[in-house]
């Protein structure tokens, strides 16, 4: 992928390829632009940090209804492990050293570098000892008949994220050799002979960038993503009242405890006939329930529903109605259906795309057992509703004929303390 030219594009057009592109071409063109932006330093001893490394609530910042607002640029780097036989304590001790020079070089904030390591199935392997039976951390696989995705091999997955797109870049740049310093922090050691790097994934979020990278394919070429939206889909979609809590999402037992999983996903997003077949009405039922659609509870991206996406027992109870009277029902009003005492089971932190130029969604969320997405994304994909209605016609079944998977993996994203190269059975 090529730079545009800067005299041709928005800034914010231009830092989104800038993170898209990575590597030095990438970082210098961030810091061109941006001309060398003072970001916040970090911890001076890095072990004062929360030890859920999923631990990001209470340093993001929040919109004027309370709901939390994730980093802007995000990219993720899946890892393949290079060395023979199974980690010893030397590479342990490069990969946290490595780690903790990112967390001294920058704030644990959005406005510095947030980031996670997750390990999978595959990485877990090469232990003799299973996995404790507190970590639920099954391989993934395709979840409806009409998924094939490819499933995520990576031994470990890192995820970086940033306000200021420049941050990533650079510590990616530090971690795989790359530069001598990071944010005026010396690099001293790298994760080069511990990981190779097998792809890159970069995204973003927030309001007015998905608009600003809506010439891609699968778009309409008449830019219908509204400025105010989050996501290429045109609706708020992260309401705080309707996130799981970082508690909720935690491992509560074992040598894992205060650790978490985390489901990576990547989707296509076919949205043309999403904004040139589909009215604003059908928008509005299809995504969250046709209840909302009828008595306007929505707005255009949203905003009417402030905090909360207002799926009340009685919506999700009519579901079955829904679908006989309207042949429609909505993907929020599905999912609800999987809270537990009224709580959802899942922290999303996904982001959009635009990888080979079309429009994606690197869908990401944290739980406290890899079942509990399994069992959100079986309500999610209706098919006991789409196999019941008796409309005579094909349900249109929330937003699943928009939103293809091609790519799925699960990670135990570990405590800081285990997060370099665990054991399968670690030590407290």
């Amino acid at each position: 992928m090529l730079l545009p030219d800067p005299s041709e594009v928005s800034r914010r057009e231009y830092l989104k390829a800038a993170v898209a592109v990575g590597g030095a071409t990438g970082l210098s063109a961030c810091l061109d632009i941006l001309d060398e932006q003072t970001v916040p330093s970090g911890a001076e001893d890095p072990s004062t940090l929360p030890t859920r490394q999923h631990a990001w609530n209470a340093v993001l910042d929040t919109d004027d209804d309370s709901n939390r607002e994730p980093p802007r640029h995000h990219v993720l780097s899946p890892l393949e492990y290079v060395r023979d036989g199974p980690p010893d304590d030397a590479g342990r001790d490069t990969v946290e050293t490595a780690l903790r020079t990112l967390e001294r070089a920058y704030e644990w904030s959005h406005e510095g570098l947030l980031f996670t390591i997750g390990y999978s199935p595959a990485y877990f392997d090469r232990f003799d000892a299973d996995l404790p039976e507190s970590v639920d951390l099954p391989y993934p696989e395709p979840l409806s008949s009409l998924e094939e995705p490819m499933l995520d091999d990576a031994d470990a997955i890192l995820h970086l994220a940033s306000d200021v797109p420049s941050v990533p870049l650079a510590a990616e740049e530090a971690l795989f050799g790359e530069a001598d310093t990071v944010n005026d922090v010396d690099v001293d050691t790298d994760l080069s002979g511990v990981f190779k790097r097998t792809g890159r994934r970069p995204g973003f979020v927030g309001e007015g960038l998905p608009a600003e990278n809506q010439d891609v394919q699968g778009i309409p070429d008449s830019e219908p993503v509204p400025e105010e939206a989050a996501l290429f889909m045109g609706f708020r979609s992260i309401f705080e009242r309707n996130q799981a809590t970082e508690d909720r999402v935690t491992i509560k037992e074992g040598p894992f405890a205060d650790g978490t999983t985390q489901h990576v996903e990547t989707d296509r997003l076919q949205l043309q006939p999403w904004y040139e077949q589909d009215s604003h009405y059908q928008r509005v039922a299809k995504m969250f329930s046709p209840e909302h659609a009828k008595d306007e509870l929505v707005g255009e991206v949203g905003e009417k529903l402030e905090n909360s996406a207002r799926i009340t027992d009685e919506i999700i109870d009519h579901i079955e109605q829904d679908a006989h009277k309207y042949g429609m029902v909505g993907h929020a009003q599905k999912v609800a259906r999987g809270r537990e005492d009224g709580q959802p089971l899942l922290l999303r932190r996904d982001f959009n795309t635009t990888d080979g130029d079309r429009a994606g969604l690197h869908f990401l969320s944290l739980q406290r057992r890899i079942s509990d997405f399994i069992r959100t994304r079986e309500l999610m994909n209706g098919e006991q509703l789409a196999t019941d209605t008796a409309v005579g016609q094909r349900l249109n079944n929330g937003i699943l004929q928009y939103v293809f998977v091609e790519r799925r993996g699960s990670f135990l994203i570990p405590p800081r303390p285990h997060r370099a190269l665990p054991e399968a059975t670690p030590d407290p």
